[in-house]
């Protein structure tokens, strides 16, 4: 094995992903990242905190077996990812939440019992109430704390320790003392502050899971827009349906009207009209004739057209743009790097307290219990629970105030990186517009043509078409019956009237016009149909309120010059036009060089990369579901105005999560010395860990009023 990294060039190099749900922790990445860089025959390999995933780029007599060994020496079991999509379903947000609803009614019922204790129960009747303390919460414990005992147990199996250790030391220290003292009919139990303090964490950790799951979902519902295989040509020259994962470059596959693409290519024979928004965001269809080139996840819209693959699967244009999304998210991860490099300290930090305590007061002259007690009521108290909440606390309370403005928050951590944006990038087209083009000069027609148009466009997929429908069925308009209706791929709809050819299509000149269609009648001369796809309202006061933020705004959009350009100059601001996917991610990559901390607001498929990299990204609600998966936050209605609503009352959410931090921190400076004096119970601890939480969540909830 060793001579393989003497000829690593001359060998060719696999990648592969493994889904690795034990990474917790900052030091969980670096663990695994230095720890497999150092095994023979891996290149290397990344870790994706936010899906906790590994990629590595290994040589290819690596198998699956040997990489998930060399994952397991490093203390970490690894499942592989061989379908992406399948993956998305394997979630453990669901566990969390079933072990957080039986912690939750568990506390409750405990806590119930616990009064008449608190009132001065004596006797038997406080002996019974603890037994029954200990049924409830004991299987409660076993159940609700396995997400802590198992990833504790993997941390020490292989040497190393984590957060989890604590936590599950000091819940199982709690639980022991508690069963003691209730069969040996003590005065005090405390399974009312374990389970409380598991319910707490799994709290904290399903809604972490969530915003994980939502990242992967990016990426999946891009993926969704491959189709699942193409009727390919064989050597005989019959047809036959061939699964996608077997298209290979060199094969003939024919693609019917109204069907996607399943692999890049380019057109043998046919032309047709193909909707190429995936990759330009433009709205308006585009020709591809024999020797163009083609995408797969584009739509064919007008004719059949055979097409000679020359790329398929993960080598596809629309899989770049699916791992260029999930190689972005991974930047979103470094905020969480930071919190847990602080974090890391805490395991040492606690374990050491809880044993100065322990050994402190046994020198002291206590007894062995009273000194466990202490050492308990130390793991408890010190437990980051306030400090947990502090960001999340807030950013659930901002969540519902921008929801009730219409903004729909998919990211927790997006508030944060929201705040913090000083740049924004707008998509066009569906994003600064509406994405409707609407027919602005119909009745220039004489009424009789009106039927005759309608009847036209009826015939039509084009989405030009379909908007001169919506317009002459608004007005309760029936079509008249037309002859020899054909339509010719990128130029329009032909037939005959009354012995007179008739027709709607491309203008043989659009001077200057970006939407614009030709009605012509045999005699008469050709009549030009001019549409407008409208500014959002409240789009220029949109742009001026971001700027008195301080955030400059610019249009980076796949659309052609000139209709971005009218647009542009009645927003007062800078623009770039025709950029593909992977520019405008290069874009947003450039700027944040430089310094920048970028917003991007965007709709289309082709601007899912460049949500995933922006700093925060926002989408409209008529956003394609890429669109949407990729972005931080959705806005719903026609208005633009949210966006600027989202920003203002980020701002004001992160003055609340200082304050927070100084009331945790805070917390945490008393209520630490006065444990390691012995002058709190673990019941105590648990009481102020979770009163500290409820200060902090107190604070938060100041928050209802933020998005104004």
């Amino acid at each position: 094995m060793n001579a393989l990294a003497d000829t690593s060039e001359a060998r060719p190099v696999a990648h592969s992903l493994y889904s690795v749900p034990g990474i917790h922790c900052a030091g969980c990445i670096a663990k695994i990242e230095k720890g497999l860089a150092a095994v023979p025959g891996i290149v290397g390999a990344r870790v994706n905190f936010g899906a906790k995933r590994v990629a590595i780029d290994h040589f290819s007599e690596l198998d699956i077996p040997q990489l998930q060994a060399a994952i397991g020496r490093i203390g970490f079991d690894a499942q592989p990812i061989l379908d992406p999509q399948a993956e998305a379903g394997n979630s453990e947000t669901g566990s969390l939440l079933k072990a957080a609803g039986v912690a939750g009614f568990a506390a409750m019922n405990i806590m119930l019992l616990s009064v008449s204790i608190w009132s001065g129960a004596e006797g038997a009747t406080r002996d019974l109430f603890h037994l029954i303390s200990a049924l409830i919460a004991i299987p409660a414990v076993a159940y609700s704390g396995q997400p802590f005992f198992r990833s504790a147990w993997g941390a020490l199996r292989h040497g190393r320790t984590n957060m989890d250790v604590p936590i599950s030391i000091g819940v199982l220290l709690v639980c022991g003392l508690s069963l003691f003292e209730s069969l040996t009919g003590g005065h005090h139990a405390y399974f009312d502050g374990a389970v409380m303090l598991l319910f707490f964490l799994l709290v904290g950790r399903a809604l972490d899971s969530m915003m994980r799951d939502r990242a992967r979902d990016g990426v999946t519902a891009l993926l969704k827009h491959s189709p699942p295989g193409a009727m390919v040509v064989g050597a005989d020259g019959k047809a036959a349906w061939r699964d996608a994962r077997a298209l290979a470059p060199g094969m003939r596959m024919i693609v019917a009207a109204g069907e996607r693409l399943a692999a890049d290519g380019v057109v043998e024979e046919g032309e047709s009209s193909l909707d190429l928004s995936l990759l330009t965001g433009e709205s308006a269809p585009q020709s591809r004739r024999v020797g163009d080139s083609v995408q797969a996840g584009t739509l064919n819209i007008a004719a059949p057209i055979t097409v000679r693959i020359t790329a398929a699967g993960a080598g596809t244009t629309i899989a770049d743009i699916a791992r260029l999304m999930e190689q972005a998210s991974q930047s979103r991860s470094r905020y969480v790097r930071i919190a847990d490099r602080a974090a890391r300290f805490y395991a040492p930090a606690v374990h050491t307290l809880a044993l100065l305590a322990f050994v402190g007061w046994m020198l002291a002259g206590a007894g062995w219990h009273q000194a466990l007690l202490i050492s308990a009521a130390v793991l408890i108290i010190t437990c980051p629970c306030a400090l947990g909440l502090a960001v999340p606390a807030a950013q659930i309370v901002a969540a519902g105030a921008l929801m009730r403005k219409g903004v729909l928050i998919k990211d927790g951590s997006a508030i944060e990186r929201l705040s913090e944006v000083d740049r924004a990038l707008f998509d066009k087209t569906g994003t600064l517009t509406l994405g409707r083009p609407e027919p602005l000069n119909l009745h220039g027609l004489p009424p009789a043509d009106l039927p005759v148009l309608l009847a036209l466009a009826q015939a039509s997929r084009h989405p030009l078409s379909r908007a001169i429908c919506r317009a002459l069925e608004a007005e309760a308009l029936c079509p008249i019956q037309l002859d020899r209706i054909e339509e010719e791929a990128g130029f329009g709809v032909r037939a005959a009237f009354e012995g007179r050819k008739v027709s709607l299509g491309r203008p043989a000149s659009l001077a200057g016009e970006a939407l614009a269609a030709e009605y012509r009648i045999e005699g008469p001369a050709a009549f030009v149909i001019r549409f407008s796809d409208g500014l959002r309202p409240d789009a220029r006061a949109t742009i001026e309120r971001l700027r008195a933020l301080g955030i400059a705004s610019s249009i980076i959009s796949g659309d052609r010059a000139e209709a971005v350009a009218p647009l542009a100059r009645a927003l007062g601001a800078e623009f770039e036009a025709g950029i593909r996917p992977e520019a405008k991610l290069d874009a947003v990559r450039a700027l944040a060089a430089q310094g920048a901390r970028v917003l991007v607001v965007g709709d289309g498929l082709n601007d899912g990369p460049a949500l995933a990299a922006g700093h925060a990204s926002i989408a409209p609600a008529s956003a394609s579901d890429v669109g949407q998966q990729a972005a931080d936050m959705v806005f719903m209605g026609d208005s633009l105005a949210p966006v600027a609503t989202a920003v203002l009352a980020a701002r004001r959410t992160m003055r609340v999560v200082r304050q927070n931090f100084v009331l945790a921190i805070g917390y945490n400076a008393v209520a630490v010395p006065l444990a390691l004096l012995g002058l709190v119970t673990p019941l105590i601890a648990a009481l102020a860990m979770s009163g500290s939480s409820l200060i902090v969540v107190g604070n938060a909830l100041r928050l209802r009023g933020a998005a104004r």
